[in-house]
């Protein structure tokens, strides 16, 4: 039956581009019997400066398209659509389990850094629909939460600028505001609620206090979707090694090129499937 979920089947990934990539590779080293399939909508990236009824349809396209493909469950790696079509996703999709990257970001710095002041570093739509601040407030009424757009760092990391002067120059002279002079925020937590930046980590944390806590949803949500698929007694039982597929809309040769830095292996444009949604 179409409802009915096999442990053979693979999990579903899914990013507008290849940022999404972090969380595939916190996943892949939480839970590396699983099969994986990813799709990046990199014909249609950056969601981030796109509004939400575009960020919905393009969402809803994408996961339709890995439904297809007979996974078990479907992870939002991106904190857009997270932040947009989350719960659209999960009404539409029902039974099939969707998890996004909002909620376990959040309660990660939370526990963390409990009644906090955290800053959440962010696309332009993650920030206007202030997704981290809802999700916070709502479970440490106590914290304060700031966000902050921050595109350019989207780009920055796509180039492969993560170290060196101009990562660092990007990063500070976003954050200088938060952090330095009279009246700044002095944030004690800082989110990366954006999959890019994790491997932007080093320029962060260069240009931040040593005692301000950083926190990363990828490895959260990999446990979710570890718990997830334990809860469900969908735990696959490897009889043979498990299977990657990797999916673009666009763009393959840059898809290896770009996304290889942030799988942590190098990819070949041969690797990728280029698909139409």
């Amino acid at each position: 039956m179409e409802n009915e979920a096999s442990s053979e089947q693979p999990i579903g990934v899914f990013d507008s581009g290849v940022g999404g990539l972090t969380v595939l590779k916190a996943i892949r080293e939480r839970l590396p019997d699983e099969h994986l399939v990813y799709l990046g909508d990199t014909a249609r990236l950056p969601y981030g400066t796109k509004s939400p009824a575009s960020v919905l349809r393009y969402a809803m396209q994408a996961t339709a398209h890995l439904r297809s493909r007979g996974v078990k469950m479907l992870v939002i790696a991106c904190n857009t659509a997270s932040a947009v079509a989350l719960d659209d996703l999960q009404r539409a999709l029902a039974p099939l389990p969707v998890i996004g990257v909002v909620e376990p970001g959040a309660r990660a710095a939370i526990a963390a850094r409990p009644a906090a002041r955290h800053l959440v570093l962010a696309t332009e739509a993650t920030v206007r629909l202030g997704a981290y601040g809802k999700a916070i407030r709502r479970l440490d009424p106590q914290a304060s939460v700031r966000e902050l757009a921050c595109e350019l760092m989207v780009a920055q990391a796509e180039e492969g600028w993560t170290s060196g002067d101009i990562a660092t120059a990007i990063v500070r002279e976003y954050l200088r505001p938060m952090i330095t002079g009279s009246g700044a925020y002095q944030p004690e937590s800082l989110i990366l609620g954006c999959t890019h930046f994790p491997i932007l980590g080093d320029a962060i944390r260069s240009v931040v206090s040593p005692q301000v806590s950083i926190t990363d949803s990828a490895g959260t949500t990999a446990a979710v979707v570890a718990s997830e698929l334990l809860a469900r007694g969908l735990n696959r039982t490897p009889a043979e090694p498990a299977r990657l597929q990797l999916l673009a809309t666009d763009g393959a040769t840059r898809f290896a090129r770009v996304g290889g830095t942030f799988l942590g292996e190098q990819l070949a444009a041969g690797d990728i499937e280029l698909v139409d949604l």
